[in-house]
Order: structure tokens, then sequence, then C-alpha cells
């Protein structure tokens, strides 16, 4: 599933093209909104926002359309009109004079008025965006610390969604392998120091990805393994999808797990139980 960085980076490609023009054509792929269309079209966009993963598209006469790329969804933004030949099925389609914007495969997709929006189930509950530019380390050092979260394993904890809005899979292994925690540790039994450092890299490696389109490896690490002839999808991560490989900071190898059906990795040494480095 597209994490908070990839949700953005898509946002950013249709605002690109959608912020500021007119929606000349509006075509739902899911049979009961179809009666929106009419109600969207030859309206401007303006506004694309992410919540988490969820991306919102806001008009000007006060609706705005919901949509979760869920596990399979995706977006992809063209010029012109003429769609490319795709075995996904398209969801959402939205043109204006010079461009298209297409999300296929999703279904969770509804239109509110934009009054009404943060009514929606899923944004009434989800915590701060991870890719809000005004979250600091500190706001999230303080929910680390709130009743509802002080007492959760980290390994659950990041990848609620009421704790942070935007958090992942990978981003869990990576951020607390950044963080040197392990994952079965819990907020209440941390230093000050520890949540400090937990939240700091909360804040890096979310942003790094953002920034690197889904490395979050220190540039010069990844930019020194990519002089050695490594594809990308090899120098992107610290551990995650490198079990049994040498962790690079101290040689371990990177054990997996399966906590909740969900993959998490993490170093026995950088990350050891009871105490952190």
């Amino acid at each position: 599933m597209p994490e908070g960085p990839e949700i953005r980076r898509a946002a950013d490609e249709i605002a690109a093209v959608l912020e500021g023009s007119t929606v000349d054509t509006v075509k739902f792929g899911v049979p009961r909104l179809r009666r929106h269309s009419a109600q969207l079209r030859g309206h401007q966009v303006i506004n694309i926002e992410t919540r988490g993963k969820a991306l919102l598209t806001h008009f000007e006469h006060g609706y705005s359309i919901y949509s979760h790329n869920q596990l399979y969804g995706v977006w992809r933004v063209i010029r012109g009109h003429k769609l490319p030949k795709s075995s996904r099925s398209m969801r959402l389609l939205l043109q204006t004079s010079t461009h298209s914007a297409i999300l296929y495969s999703a279904s969770d997709i509804s239109v509110w008025p934009t009054a009404e929006l943060m009514a929606h189930p899923f944004l009434a509950k989800i915590g701060p965006d991870i890719m809000d530019r005004s979250l600091t380390w500190r706001d999230i050092a303080q929910r680390l610390r709130e009743p509802d979260f002080v007492r959760k394993e980290l390994a659950a904890l990041y990848l609620d969604q009421k704790f942070l809005a935007g958090n992942g899979n990978y981003l869990r292994s990576e951020i607390l392998h950044d963080a040197r925690l392990h994952p079965r540790a819990r907020p209440g039994e941390l230093s000050r120091g520890d949540i400090g450092r937990l939240a700091r890299s909360t804040l890096t490696l979310s942003r790094r990805s953002y920034e690197t389109g889904g490395i979050t490896l220190a540039p010069r690490l990844s930019n020194a393994l990519k002089a050695q002839g490594l594809s990308r999808n090899w120098r992107r991560f610290y551990v995650f999808g490198r079990a049994d490989y040498p962790c690079y900071h101290c040689g371990h190898g990177i054990e997996r797990h399966e906590i909740g059906s969900r993959r998490l990795y993490h170093c026995p040494d950088c990350q050891p139980p009871g105490h952190s480095r």
C-alpha cells in the first residue's frame, strides 16, 4: 500500500495539472457515484490535499472528492485526453483542457460537501498527517506521551493512523531502526532521549522518502551503493525487505518478523530489547 510520502508525491503531480483549472470531464467508474459527475463538471479545482493515505480534491463551489488508494489504487497523470491502455479498472477520471488525471483500481471514493468532509469516518479518527510541514518533532514527542499511545508497542503504534496518519509498513521498520529502538518497546518505557530521537527519526525518514521518491537511506550511503552498481531497489532501505542481509551499521543479519500479518524488519544488534543505543 502506498504510504504518506507516495500519496503526497502523487498529490503534487495531480495538483500541478488540476489546481486552478476547470475540470471539463468527470467520470466515475463506481456506479453509485456517477450521479455526481454533472455536479462537479465545469468547476475549478482549488486545492489537492492529503490526509494520511487519503487524497482530497477540493472544488471552488464547495464540494470535494475523497479517495483512498487502499492496497492497489494508483493515480496517473497524462498530457491530453487519450487514455493509456491498462488492465486496471478506471475508478475516477478528471480532465481539463490539457491534461487527464486517472485513478485506477481504488474503490474507496466519495463526494462530500467540503464543510462536512471531516465527518468522513476515516478522516474523523486519524491523527496528524505525517507529511504536514507544520508538524514538528516536538509534536510527535508529545503524542508519544499521550495516554492513548504511551502503552502501545511501537510495532503497533507506528501503523496506527490515529497516532500519525500516513505511516505504513516500510516507514515503521525504517524509523524504528533509525531510532535504534526494539519494535516491542513501548513509549512509556523510553527515556526522554529515546523519545526525542524517535520523534526526529519519524520526521527525517518520512520527509527524506518524500523528497527522494521512496529512499530512506542517507544520501551519502545510497549514492555510494549506486556507485558500486546496486540497483535502486537495493539501495532504498536500511532494513525493510533485507532479511538475512548485513546491517549497514553493525554487519549483523537483518531479521524479519510477522506482526499482525504485516512484515517487520529489524537489526537485533542495533535494536536490542530492553534498552536503546
